[in-house]
Protein backbone atom coordinates (compact mmCIF):
# COMPACT_ATOMS: atom_id res chain seq x y z
CA UNK A 1 0.00 0.00 0.00
CA UNK A 2 2.83 2.43 0.88
CA UNK A 3 4.56 1.56 -2.39
CA UNK A 4 1.40 2.31 -4.39
CA UNK A 5 0.95 5.60 -2.52
CA UNK A 6 4.51 6.64 -3.31
CA UNK A 7 4.19 5.52 -6.93
CA UNK A 8 0.82 7.01 -7.86
CA UNK A 9 0.24 9.47 -4.99
CA UNK A 10 -3.37 8.38 -4.60
CA UNK A 11 -4.20 8.85 -8.30
CA UNK A 12 -5.28 6.13 -10.69
CA UNK A 13 -2.28 4.80 -12.65
CA UNK A 14 -3.53 5.92 -16.09
CA UNK A 15 -4.35 9.40 -14.88
CA UNK A 16 -1.03 9.78 -13.03
CA UNK A 17 0.99 8.66 -16.07
CA UNK A 18 -0.83 11.06 -18.40
CA UNK A 19 -0.25 13.98 -16.03
CA UNK A 20 3.43 13.05 -15.80
CA UNK A 21 3.80 12.96 -19.57
CA UNK A 22 2.14 16.38 -19.76
CA UNK A 23 4.85 17.81 -17.49
CA UNK A 24 7.62 16.46 -19.71
CA UNK A 25 5.94 17.83 -22.84
CA UNK A 26 5.61 21.27 -21.25
CA UNK A 27 9.23 21.42 -20.09
CA UNK A 28 11.03 19.46 -22.81
CA UNK A 29 11.97 22.47 -24.93
CA UNK A 30 13.59 24.42 -22.11
CA UNK A 31 15.30 21.34 -20.70
CA UNK A 32 17.15 20.55 -23.93
CA UNK A 33 17.78 24.22 -24.79
CA UNK A 34 20.83 24.44 -22.52
CA UNK A 35 22.62 21.50 -24.15
CA UNK A 36 21.57 22.79 -27.58
CA UNK A 37 23.20 26.17 -26.84
CA UNK A 38 26.32 24.84 -25.12
CA UNK A 39 27.13 21.66 -27.05
CA UNK A 40 26.33 19.20 -24.25
CA UNK A 41 24.47 16.00 -25.10
CA UNK A 42 20.64 16.44 -24.95
CA UNK A 43 20.10 12.72 -24.18
CA UNK A 44 22.55 12.90 -21.25
CA UNK A 45 20.73 16.02 -20.04
CA UNK A 46 17.34 14.28 -20.10
CA UNK A 47 18.80 11.25 -18.30
CA UNK A 48 20.52 13.44 -15.70
CA UNK A 49 17.45 15.59 -15.06
CA UNK A 50 15.19 12.53 -14.77
CA UNK A 51 17.43 10.77 -12.26
CA UNK A 52 18.20 14.11 -10.58
CA UNK A 53 14.47 14.68 -10.03
CA UNK A 54 14.16 11.28 -8.35
CA UNK A 55 17.15 12.15 -6.12
CA UNK A 56 15.50 15.47 -5.23
CA UNK A 57 12.23 13.75 -4.29
CA UNK A 58 14.07 11.20 -2.18
CA UNK A 59 15.86 13.93 -0.24
CA UNK A 60 12.74 16.07 0.18
CA UNK A 61 10.67 13.08 1.38
CA UNK A 62 8.59 13.15 -1.78
CA UNK A 63 6.76 16.27 -0.63
CA UNK A 64 7.77 18.95 -3.16
CA UNK A 65 6.13 18.86 -6.61
CA UNK A 66 9.26 19.90 -8.51
CA UNK A 67 11.10 18.73 -11.61
CA UNK A 68 14.82 19.31 -12.05
CA UNK A 69 15.69 21.23 -15.20
CA UNK A 70 18.94 22.45 -16.74
CA UNK A 71 19.82 25.89 -15.35
CA UNK A 72 20.10 28.78 -17.82
CA UNK A 73 22.38 30.70 -15.43
CA UNK A 74 25.33 28.44 -16.31
CA UNK A 75 25.13 28.80 -20.10
CA UNK A 76 27.82 31.47 -20.46
CA UNK A 77 30.26 29.67 -18.16
CA UNK A 78 29.74 26.27 -19.81
CA UNK A 79 30.31 27.87 -23.21
CA UNK A 80 33.49 29.53 -21.89
CA UNK A 81 34.85 26.18 -20.69
CA UNK A 82 34.04 24.73 -24.11
CA UNK A 83 35.93 27.56 -25.81
CA UNK A 84 38.89 27.03 -23.44
CA UNK A 85 39.03 23.33 -24.29
CA UNK A 86 38.85 24.11 -28.01
CA UNK A 87 41.65 26.71 -27.79
CA UNK A 88 43.87 24.25 -25.92
CA UNK A 89 42.99 21.28 -28.14
CA UNK A 90 41.32 19.40 -25.26
CA UNK A 91 38.83 16.81 -26.46
CA UNK A 92 35.39 16.14 -24.94
CA UNK A 93 34.92 19.39 -23.05
CA UNK A 94 31.88 17.93 -21.22
CA UNK A 95 34.30 15.88 -19.10
CA UNK A 96 35.79 19.13 -17.78
CA UNK A 97 32.51 21.03 -17.55
CA UNK A 98 31.45 18.21 -15.24
CA UNK A 99 33.99 19.26 -12.61
CA UNK A 100 32.53 22.76 -12.47
CA UNK A 101 28.97 21.42 -12.23
CA UNK A 102 30.01 19.02 -9.46
CA UNK A 103 31.68 21.88 -7.58
CA UNK A 104 28.52 24.00 -7.90
CA UNK A 105 26.54 21.11 -6.43
CA UNK A 106 28.99 20.81 -3.53
CA UNK A 107 28.55 24.54 -2.87
CA UNK A 108 24.79 23.92 -2.66
CA UNK A 109 25.48 21.23 -0.06
CA UNK A 110 27.46 23.77 1.98
CA UNK A 111 24.61 26.30 1.69
CA UNK A 112 22.20 23.56 2.77
CA UNK A 113 24.32 22.89 5.87
CA UNK A 114 24.43 26.60 6.73
CA UNK A 115 20.64 26.87 6.42
CA UNK A 116 20.24 23.81 8.64
CA UNK A 117 22.61 25.24 11.29
CA UNK A 118 21.25 28.80 11.36
CA UNK A 119 17.61 28.12 10.41
CA UNK A 120 15.57 28.85 7.32
CA UNK A 121 13.74 31.67 9.12
CA UNK A 122 16.90 33.75 9.14
CA UNK A 123 17.04 33.34 5.37
CA UNK A 124 13.35 33.91 4.70
CA UNK A 125 13.43 36.91 7.05
CA UNK A 126 15.28 38.69 4.25
CA UNK A 127 12.37 38.03 1.88
CA UNK A 128 9.21 39.88 3.02
CA UNK A 129 6.04 39.50 0.88
CA UNK A 130 6.83 42.58 -1.24
CA UNK A 131 10.20 41.07 -2.21
CA UNK A 132 9.03 37.50 -2.80
CA UNK A 133 5.93 38.64 -4.69
CA UNK A 134 7.98 40.81 -7.04
CA UNK A 135 10.55 38.02 -7.46
CA UNK A 136 7.86 35.63 -8.66
CA UNK A 137 6.43 38.25 -11.03
CA UNK A 138 9.90 38.81 -12.48
CA UNK A 139 10.50 35.06 -12.88
CA UNK A 140 7.36 34.83 -15.00
CA UNK A 141 7.70 38.06 -16.96
CA UNK A 142 11.41 37.75 -17.73
CA UNK A 143 10.49 34.61 -19.69
CA UNK A 144 7.88 36.50 -21.74
CA UNK A 145 10.37 37.42 -24.54
CA UNK A 146 11.19 33.71 -24.87
CA UNK A 147 7.51 32.89 -25.35
CA UNK A 148 7.00 35.61 -27.94
CA UNK A 149 10.31 34.78 -29.63
CA UNK A 150 9.08 31.25 -30.23
CA UNK A 151 6.05 32.69 -31.98
CA UNK A 152 7.68 35.49 -33.98
CA UNK A 153 10.85 33.69 -35.15
CA UNK A 154 10.52 32.71 -38.79
CA UNK A 155 10.68 29.01 -39.71
CA UNK A 156 12.44 28.93 -43.06
CA UNK A 157 10.21 30.34 -45.81
CA UNK A 158 6.97 29.64 -43.93
CA UNK A 159 4.73 32.76 -43.78
CA UNK A 160 4.57 34.42 -40.37
CA UNK A 161 0.77 34.25 -40.27
CA UNK A 162 1.03 30.47 -39.89
CA UNK A 163 3.11 30.94 -36.73
CA UNK A 164 0.40 33.12 -35.24
CA UNK A 165 -2.43 30.80 -36.29
CA UNK A 166 -0.71 27.82 -34.65
CA UNK A 167 0.17 29.76 -31.48
CA UNK A 168 -3.31 31.27 -31.08
CA UNK A 169 -4.93 27.89 -31.73
CA UNK A 170 -2.73 26.29 -29.06
CA UNK A 171 -3.62 29.03 -26.56
CA UNK A 172 -7.34 28.81 -27.42
CA UNK A 173 -7.47 25.03 -27.00
CA UNK A 174 -5.73 25.26 -23.60
CA UNK A 175 -8.20 27.92 -22.41
CA UNK A 176 -11.22 25.98 -23.69
CA UNK A 177 -10.07 22.82 -21.93
CA UNK A 178 -9.41 24.71 -18.69
CA UNK A 179 -12.79 26.45 -18.59
CA UNK A 180 -15.28 24.30 -20.49
CA UNK A 181 -14.40 20.68 -19.76
CA UNK A 182 -14.84 18.44 -16.76
CA UNK A 183 -13.19 15.45 -15.18
CA UNK A 184 -9.77 14.19 -16.17
CA UNK A 185 -9.62 16.19 -19.44
CA UNK A 186 -9.66 19.39 -17.40
CA UNK A 187 -6.35 18.35 -15.77
CA UNK A 188 -4.39 18.02 -19.02
CA UNK A 189 -4.98 21.29 -20.90
CA UNK A 190 -1.28 21.74 -21.72
CA UNK A 191 -0.96 18.27 -23.25
CA UNK A 192 -4.13 18.66 -25.32
CA UNK A 193 -3.05 22.14 -26.44
CA UNK A 194 0.33 20.82 -27.60
CA UNK A 195 -1.30 17.95 -29.51
CA UNK A 196 -3.81 20.29 -31.19
CA UNK A 197 -1.09 22.80 -32.11
CA UNK A 198 1.20 20.05 -33.41
CA UNK A 199 -1.49 18.53 -35.63
CA UNK A 200 -2.39 21.94 -37.06
CA UNK A 201 1.29 22.74 -37.69
CA UNK A 202 1.68 19.36 -39.40
CA UNK A 203 -1.28 20.14 -41.67
CA UNK A 204 0.25 23.56 -42.49
CA UNK A 205 3.59 21.99 -43.43
CA UNK A 206 5.47 23.49 -40.46
CA UNK A 207 6.81 20.29 -38.90
CA UNK A 208 10.33 19.14 -39.75
CA UNK A 209 10.28 15.37 -39.26
CA UNK A 210 14.04 14.96 -39.86
CA UNK A 211 14.72 14.43 -36.15
CA UNK A 212 12.14 11.63 -36.08
CA UNK A 213 13.44 9.87 -39.21
CA UNK A 214 17.13 10.08 -38.24
CA UNK A 215 16.68 9.13 -34.58
CA UNK A 216 17.47 5.58 -33.53
CA UNK A 217 14.84 3.53 -31.80
CA UNK A 218 17.17 2.73 -28.93
CA UNK A 219 20.55 4.25 -28.04
CA UNK A 220 22.46 4.73 -24.80
CA UNK A 221 23.33 8.38 -24.02
CA UNK A 222 26.99 9.31 -24.55
CA UNK A 223 27.93 9.81 -20.90
CA UNK A 224 31.10 11.88 -20.27
CA UNK A 225 32.75 11.00 -16.97
CA UNK A 226 34.92 13.73 -15.36
CA UNK A 227 38.49 13.74 -16.78
CA UNK A 228 41.69 14.62 -14.92
CA UNK A 229 44.24 14.52 -17.74
CA UNK A 230 44.44 18.33 -17.83
CA UNK A 231 44.37 19.94 -14.36
CA UNK A 232 44.47 23.47 -15.77
CA UNK A 233 41.14 22.81 -17.49
CA UNK A 234 39.72 21.33 -14.28
CA UNK A 235 40.72 24.39 -12.24
CA UNK A 236 39.41 26.76 -14.95
CA UNK A 237 36.06 24.96 -14.98
CA UNK A 238 35.66 24.87 -11.18
CA UNK A 239 36.62 28.52 -10.59
CA UNK A 240 34.38 29.69 -13.41
CA UNK A 241 31.24 27.61 -12.85
CA UNK A 242 31.02 26.94 -9.09
CA UNK A 243 30.52 30.58 -7.88
CA UNK A 244 27.32 30.87 -9.92
CA UNK A 245 25.60 28.70 -7.29
CA UNK A 246 25.60 31.69 -4.94
CA UNK A 247 23.48 33.53 -7.51
CA UNK A 248 21.15 30.62 -8.26
CA UNK A 249 20.61 30.16 -4.52
CA UNK A 250 18.47 33.31 -4.57
CA UNK A 251 16.56 32.00 -7.59
CA UNK A 252 16.05 28.69 -5.79
CA UNK A 253 14.40 30.47 -2.86
CA UNK A 254 12.13 32.26 -5.33
CA UNK A 255 11.15 29.05 -7.16
CA UNK A 256 10.42 27.11 -3.96
CA UNK A 257 8.41 30.07 -2.64
CA UNK A 258 6.47 30.24 -5.93
CA UNK A 259 5.66 26.53 -5.77
CA UNK A 260 4.42 27.00 -2.22
CA UNK A 261 2.30 29.97 -3.24
CA UNK A 262 0.61 27.83 -5.91
CA UNK A 263 0.00 24.75 -3.78
CA UNK A 264 -0.66 26.52 -0.48
CA UNK A 265 2.13 24.67 1.34
CA UNK A 266 5.25 26.28 2.82
CA UNK A 267 8.02 24.03 1.50
CA UNK A 268 10.70 26.24 3.03
CA UNK A 269 9.46 25.11 6.45
CA UNK A 270 8.45 21.55 5.48
CA UNK A 271 10.38 19.58 4.34
CA UNK A 272 12.73 22.55 4.75
CA UNK A 273 14.89 24.82 2.61
CA UNK A 274 17.97 22.84 3.63
CA UNK A 275 16.45 19.70 2.09
CA UNK A 276 15.49 21.39 -1.21
CA UNK A 277 19.02 22.81 -1.46
CA UNK A 278 20.49 19.41 -0.65
CA UNK A 279 18.30 17.77 -3.29
CA UNK A 280 19.33 20.32 -5.95
CA UNK A 281 22.98 19.98 -4.97
CA UNK A 282 23.01 16.19 -5.21
CA UNK A 283 21.13 16.33 -8.53
CA UNK A 284 23.77 18.72 -9.92
CA UNK A 285 26.62 16.53 -8.65
CA UNK A 286 25.07 13.51 -10.39
CA UNK A 287 24.47 15.48 -13.60
CA UNK A 288 28.02 16.84 -13.62
CA UNK A 289 29.35 13.33 -13.16
CA UNK A 290 27.45 12.27 -16.28
CA UNK A 291 28.52 15.26 -18.38
CA UNK A 292 25.24 17.14 -18.02
CA UNK A 293 24.38 20.74 -16.94
CA UNK A 294 23.56 22.02 -13.45
CA UNK A 295 20.13 21.04 -12.11
CA UNK A 296 17.63 23.58 -10.81
CA UNK A 297 13.99 23.85 -9.83
CA UNK A 298 12.09 24.93 -12.91
CA UNK A 299 9.84 27.93 -13.49
CA UNK A 300 7.88 26.05 -16.17
CA UNK A 301 7.00 23.49 -13.51
CA UNK A 302 5.34 26.23 -11.43
CA UNK A 303 3.32 27.27 -14.48
CA UNK A 304 2.08 23.73 -15.08
CA UNK A 305 1.08 23.39 -11.42
CA UNK A 306 -0.89 26.64 -11.61
CA UNK A 307 -2.57 25.68 -14.89
CA UNK A 308 -3.59 22.14 -13.96
CA UNK A 309 -4.05 22.53 -10.18
CA UNK A 310 -2.56 19.09 -9.86
CA UNK A 311 -0.05 19.29 -7.00
CA UNK A 312 0.62 15.59 -6.60
CA UNK A 313 4.43 15.10 -6.26
CA UNK A 314 4.05 11.56 -7.65
CA UNK A 315 3.20 13.16 -11.01
CA UNK A 316 6.65 14.71 -11.11
CA UNK A 317 8.31 11.38 -10.30
CA UNK A 318 6.45 9.81 -13.21
CA UNK A 319 7.61 12.71 -15.38
CA UNK A 320 11.18 11.95 -14.26
CA UNK A 321 10.85 8.31 -15.29
CA UNK A 322 9.41 9.37 -18.65
CA UNK A 323 12.36 11.73 -19.17
CA UNK A 324 14.73 8.82 -18.53
CA UNK A 325 12.82 6.75 -21.10
CA UNK A 326 13.11 9.60 -23.62
CA UNK A 327 16.87 9.60 -23.14
CA UNK A 328 16.97 5.93 -24.16
CA UNK A 329 14.40 5.89 -26.97
CA UNK A 330 15.48 8.25 -29.70
CA UNK A 331 12.26 8.12 -31.74
CA UNK A 332 10.14 9.48 -28.90
CA UNK A 333 12.69 12.20 -28.22
CA UNK A 334 12.75 12.92 -31.95
CA UNK A 335 8.98 13.51 -31.99
CA UNK A 336 9.26 15.97 -29.10
CA UNK A 337 12.18 17.70 -30.82
CA UNK A 338 10.03 18.18 -33.91
CA UNK A 339 7.37 20.22 -32.07
CA UNK A 340 7.43 23.62 -33.84
CA UNK A 341 8.44 26.68 -31.83
CA UNK A 342 5.03 28.45 -32.27
CA UNK A 343 3.33 25.56 -30.45
CA UNK A 344 5.65 25.87 -27.46
CA UNK A 345 5.32 29.65 -27.71
CA UNK A 346 1.57 29.38 -27.29
CA UNK A 347 1.99 27.06 -24.31
CA UNK A 348 4.58 29.40 -22.78
CA UNK A 349 2.22 32.38 -22.97
CA UNK A 350 -0.10 30.56 -20.56
CA UNK A 351 2.59 29.06 -18.31
CA UNK A 352 4.78 32.15 -17.90
CA UNK A 353 1.78 34.43 -17.45
CA UNK A 354 0.47 32.20 -14.68
CA UNK A 355 3.78 32.36 -12.84
CA UNK A 356 3.55 36.16 -12.80
CA UNK A 357 -0.08 35.90 -11.67
CA UNK A 358 1.04 33.79 -8.69
CA UNK A 359 3.31 36.68 -7.66
CA UNK A 360 0.41 39.12 -7.89
CA UNK A 361 -1.72 36.75 -5.82
CA UNK A 362 0.97 36.65 -3.13
CA UNK A 363 0.94 40.46 -2.91
CA UNK A 364 -2.86 40.50 -2.63
CA UNK A 365 -3.11 37.69 -0.07
CA UNK A 366 -0.46 39.33 2.14
CA UNK A 367 -2.32 42.66 1.85
CA UNK A 368 0.73 44.57 0.65
CA UNK A 369 -0.22 48.25 0.92
CA UNK A 370 0.90 50.15 -2.17
CA UNK A 371 -0.10 53.48 -0.64
CA UNK A 372 3.13 53.13 1.37
CA UNK A 373 6.31 54.43 -0.25
CA UNK A 374 8.19 51.51 1.32
CA UNK A 375 6.37 48.99 -0.88
CA UNK A 376 6.20 51.25 -3.94
CA UNK A 377 9.95 51.90 -4.03
CA UNK A 378 10.92 48.24 -3.53
CA UNK A 379 8.48 47.08 -6.23
CA UNK A 380 9.59 49.84 -8.63
CA UNK A 381 13.30 49.05 -8.31
CA UNK A 382 12.86 45.27 -8.43
CA UNK A 383 10.50 45.18 -11.41
CA UNK A 384 12.45 47.63 -13.57
CA UNK A 385 15.86 46.09 -12.79
CA UNK A 386 14.62 42.50 -12.99
CA UNK A 387 12.71 42.91 -16.24
CA UNK A 388 15.08 45.45 -17.77
CA UNK A 389 18.04 43.11 -17.23
CA UNK A 390 16.24 40.02 -18.53
CA UNK A 391 19.52 38.82 -20.02
CA UNK A 392 21.42 39.48 -16.79
CA UNK A 393 24.85 41.08 -16.49
CA UNK A 394 28.05 39.42 -17.69
CA UNK A 395 31.00 39.87 -15.36
CA UNK A 396 33.79 38.14 -17.19
CA UNK A 397 32.38 34.72 -18.04
CA UNK A 398 29.91 34.77 -15.16
CA UNK A 399 26.32 35.75 -15.90
CA UNK A 400 24.34 37.20 -12.99
CA UNK A 401 20.63 36.97 -13.77
CA UNK A 402 18.30 39.94 -13.56
CA UNK A 403 16.17 38.00 -11.06
CA UNK A 404 19.11 37.59 -8.67
CA UNK A 405 20.14 41.26 -9.00
CA UNK A 406 16.56 42.43 -8.39
CA UNK A 407 16.23 40.09 -5.40
CA UNK A 408 19.44 41.34 -3.78
CA UNK A 409 18.40 44.97 -4.30
CA UNK A 410 14.94 44.21 -2.90
CA UNK A 411 16.44 42.60 0.22
CA UNK A 412 18.80 45.54 0.77
CA UNK A 413 16.01 48.12 0.37
CA UNK A 414 13.66 46.14 2.64
CA UNK A 415 16.26 46.37 5.42
CA UNK A 416 17.38 49.97 4.86
CA UNK A 417 14.09 51.77 4.16
CA UNK A 418 11.81 52.74 7.08
CA UNK A 419 8.53 50.84 6.91
CA UNK A 420 6.62 53.86 8.21
CA UNK A 421 6.83 57.24 6.55
CA UNK A 422 7.88 60.26 8.62
CA UNK A 423 4.36 61.75 8.77
CA UNK A 424 2.95 58.47 10.07
CA UNK A 425 5.58 58.28 12.79
CA UNK A 426 4.81 61.85 13.90
CA UNK A 427 1.11 61.10 14.21
CA UNK A 428 1.67 58.19 16.59
CA UNK A 429 1.91 59.29 20.26
CA UNK A 430 5.07 58.43 22.11
CA UNK A 431 4.44 55.40 24.36
CA UNK A 432 5.81 57.28 27.43
CA UNK A 433 3.63 60.33 26.94
CA UNK A 434 0.66 58.03 26.39
CA UNK A 435 1.20 56.45 29.81
CA UNK A 436 1.45 59.87 31.51
CA UNK A 437 -1.91 60.90 30.08
CA UNK A 438 -3.47 57.84 31.67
Amino acid sequence: MKFKQALWGGDKPGRAVTLGIQHVFAMFGSTVLVPALTGLDPAVTLLSMGIGTLIFHLVTRGMVPAFMGSSFSFIASISAVGAYCTDHSIGNFASYVGWGIIASGVLYLILSLLVKLFGAKRITGFFPPIVTGCMIIIIGMMLAPTAMGNITTAIGDIPMWKNWVVAITTITVIILVMFFTRGFIKLVPILIGIIAGYLLALALGMVDTTSVVEAKWFALPQVSLPAITNWDAVIFSVTLIAPISVVTFVEHVGDITANGAVTGHNYIEEPGLHRTLLGCGLASIFSGGMGGPAATTYSENTGVLAATRNYNPATLRIAAVFAIVLALFGKVSGVLSSIPAPVMGGVSVILFGMIASVGLRMLVENKVDFTKSYNLVIAAVMLVIGLGLSGGIDIGNINISGTAIAAVLGVILSKLLPKEESEDRKKKPHPVSKKKKK
